[in-house]
């Protein structure tokens, strides 16, 4: 075996990991999942009002900290 054969190979198993992974990422099976991870940023900011609404406390404390 020839180092262009091994080249070859080496092209085809890189070809055929590139088609399992696009197959994988697009299949129905994944896309609740996905989705819910795309989504998950915008719960971070539903988290930080609902921290604030519980604990008003804390932002009067840092707008007193931030004007001195």
């Amino acid at each position: 075996m020839d180092y262009g054969t091994l080249r070859g190979f080496f092209a085809l198993l890189i070809l055929a990991l590139f088609i399992i992974i696009v197959v994988w990422s697009y299949s129905k099976k994944r896309k609740d999942s996905f989705d819910d991870v795309a989504n998950s940023i915008f719960e971070e900011d539903k988290l930080d009002t609902a921290d604030k609404t519980r604990h008003p406390d804390k932002e009067s404390k840092q707008e007193t900290n931030n004007n001195v």
